[in-house]
């Protein structure tokens, strides 16, 4: 470091306190901000137009059957799907369930799936390990496929680690094998290019919340000529496969929602992966005993999974009340047991309580990673230096 840099550093850091809004949110793959322009399309159907898409006797209804149809082309779009394979739903861990047991069979999946795919597989599932990096191989996977398996379910993005899976091979694979490939796409969807025709997938899920949409509405993807039992029963919507009425609003924001991702994407993410990396750079270069779990090349854009040798995770967390950061899942996160995906990774259960996932999005700005980072640099140096730990 050149003489005078701490001072110039501290100069800065002095600056961006007082410009940047606290409490900073890094935490997009719990959820994400609702866009304003989401919210606009959305708002005429909390107001005036509040039909029952399912009223096909006048005006309201027709008005909110014509919205959702809409919206209906544009999350199917976004997908590389037909409007008729798209299965709205409350999110994804519903359609998770709808596709797992709506199967009915042997499902084989991957030890660093979401609990909304592992919960339903149910105990009978075949779990595949993953290596280091939270890649799993796609010949385990074939070796793992029985007589009686009906369904192979990876998660396209990781929501913990960020590790993007081979997925176009592994279906490619599974419909070598006459079985159906389903895809937890919740974390990747509107982050990534994602196409259902490509990659070889039969069934889907997303959920709008993941991709600046309203919370409570999501869908699943159903290729045509797909056989699944319904899991909610009780009027028949959305052919037949999840009886109940439809969230107009949240469909109507889900639709725009996909429309901005499939337009602002690519530059969307060039943007945010700088600003990881940057992040990347400054805590692995002054700190040391830091290391980033997950692969680093096939990785989501905004997330960065961090490793902070002889720091606790619950600690760290507690002295950064302005940084919206987490430990993992956002749905596990009251939990006290270290996260299940790291551990799967390889990680000590002592590695997988100091890992801090920090979540990047279209909101971030560099000056809020700077302050961050500068945050983070001080707080890990602060709780090092009163542990007895330290070697």
């Amino acid at each position: 470091m050149t003489p005078g840099a701490p001072g110039r550093r501290a100069s800065t850091y002095s600056k961006l306190k007082s410009v940047v809004q606290k409490p900073v949110y890094l935490d997009y793959q719990a959820t994400t901000p609702l866009d304003e322009r989401v919210l606009d399309a959305m708002l005429p159907y909390l107001r005036g137009k509040f039909g029952n898409a399912a009223s096909r006797t006048h005006q309201f209804g027709w008005e909110a059957e014509k919205a959702v149809d809409f919206a209906r082309k544009r999350v199917a779009t976004l997908a590389g799907a037909g409007p008729r394979e798209i299965v709205f739903t409350s999110g994804a861990t519903e359609s998770n369930n709808l596709a797992i047991k709506g199967a009915r069979g042997h499902v084989v999946t991957v030890a660093t799936e979401h609990r909304a795919v592992l919960d339903p597989a149910g105990p009978s599932a075949t779990i595949v390990p993953v290596d280091r990096d939270g890649l799993v191989s796609v010949e385990e996977l074939r070796r793992a496929i029985r007589p009686d398996t009906v369904l192979v379910s990876v998660m396209y993005a990781n929501n913990e680690a960020g590790t993007i899976q081979p997925v176009a091979a592994i279906g490619a694979m599974c419909r070598e094998r006459g079985v159906l490939f389903h895809c937890d796409a919740a974390q990747a969807f509107g982050k990534i290019p994602v196409d259902v025709q490509r990659d070889s997938i039969d069934l889907m899920s997303i959920s709008a919340h993941k991709l600046y949409g309203p919370k409570g509405v999501g869908a699943l993807y159903v290729r045509r000529g797909v056989k699944l039992a319904a899991q909610m029963e009780g009027g028949g919507h959305e052919g037949g496969l999840r009886s109940g009425t439809l969230n107009v609003p949240g469909i109507v924001g889900f639709g725009a929602a996909c429309t901005i991702a499939r337009d602002e994407m690519a530059e969307e993410a060039e943007r945010v992966g700088a600003l990881r990396d940057r992040l990347q750079l400054r805590l692995t270069t002054e700190l040391d005993q830091v290391r980033v779990n997950g692969a680093l090349a096939a990785r989501l854009p905004g997330n960065l999974n961090v490793m902070f040798g002889w720091v606790a995770a619950d600690s760290l967390l507690m002295a950064l009340p302005d940084l919206a950061l987490s430990t993992g899942s956002a749905c596990s996160s009251a939990e006290s047991k270290p996260s299940h995906v790291l551990t799967a990774m390889g990680r000590s259960l002592e590695e997988a309580r100091s890992s801090v996932r920090f979540g990047l999005g279209r909101f971030t700005t560099a000056e809020e990673v700077e302050y961050a980072a500068a945050r983070v640099i001080e707080a890990v140096g602060r709780l090092r230096a009163l542990s007895t730990l330290m070697p």
